[in-house]
């Protein structure tokens, strides 16, 4: 098979969660087929001044002026050749508005996860560190028409820090969370997304892939895997995005980038 190569997309300063970040990029190396790459991309560095990203990111506003990084990256990752662009945040604000405007394939972490999970169970449940998502979750399961397999966002108990500390002492955070899997599993789940990104990493670099014979989806490798199907789809098959529809219309590139200059919002940019 020959290269592919994915533009991924965090909704975090990478270089300021370092744990993090090495255990992404170990996890990539891992779940890539062979001859695919990975390259991190993270937001500005001068994103979070004041709040971080698990406060931010529950508000529908903050979410929807952040995710112009994301619409600057998947252009950027059209015009340098990249086979397809991964959204690797469970809310994936301007996921719709992104695949209008780019030719390359589009894929999102919650929708690769919730796809992926359909076909392992019949009761999907989520896990949630940033409460406030909640409501975005289930509006986005509703996009996808899979409201009826979905039992909801659920709190997992703790918090972003409290992930972020156990990259050095992962055992009790990892109880926690079988803990508040146990209780989902007993309102019916009988597939588990462990919500945002950085939890995902943690629960699969300690091998944690199933609770009480539940399977605990690696949200992560399912947007990899997803990257990987829709660009081998369109390289055996052709197959490119709708472009019927006022959701698929594809604006003018040039007109799009007077828009982003014309609100400031390209000065943003950060070219990796």
């Amino acid at each position: 098979m020959s290269e592919i190569r994915i533009y991924h997309q965090s909704f975090t300063v990478l270089e300021k969660l370092p744990a993090y970040a090495e255990a992404m990029a170990a996890h990539f190396r891992k779940v890539a087929a062979p001859g695919t790459e990975v390259v991190m991309h993270g937001m500005h560095p001068d994103t979070y001044r004041t709040n971080y990203p698990g406060n931010d990111i529950q508000y529908a506003w903050m979410q929807t002026i952040h995710s112009q990084q994301f619409v600057l990256g998947a252009i950027e990752a059209e015009e340098q050749g990249f086979d397809a662009f991964a959204l690797m945040t469970l809310p994936e604000p301007s996921l719709m508005e992104i695949r209008s405007l780019v030719d390359i394939p589009v894929v999102g972490y919650g929708e690769s996860a919730m796809l992926a999970s359909i076909m392992l169970g019949q009761r999907v449940g989520v896990l949630l560190f940033i409460t406030g998502m909640a409501e975005t979750i289930d509006r986005n399961v509703a996009r996808m028409g899979l409201s009826d397999r979905f039992l909801g966002a659920h709190p997992v108990g703790f918090a972003f820090d409290d992930v972020l500390a156990a990259y050095s002492e992962p055992a009790p955070l990892i109880e926690r969370f079988r803990e508040s899997a146990r209780a989902l599993i007993a309102r019916g789940a009988d597939v588990i997304i462990p919500g945002e990104a950085p939890l995902c990493m943690l629960l699969a670099r300690a091998g944690v892939s199933e609770v009480d014979g539940v399977p605990v989806l690696d949200a992560v490798a399912a947007t990899v895997k997803a990257a990987e199907m829709i660009v081998g789809l369109r390289r055996a098959t052709g197959v490119r995005p709708s472009r019927r529809g006022y959701y698929q219309a594809q604006a003018p590139r040039e007109r799009v980038r007077e828009i982003l200059g014309f609100y400031g919002i390209a000065a943003s940019a950060r070219r990796d």
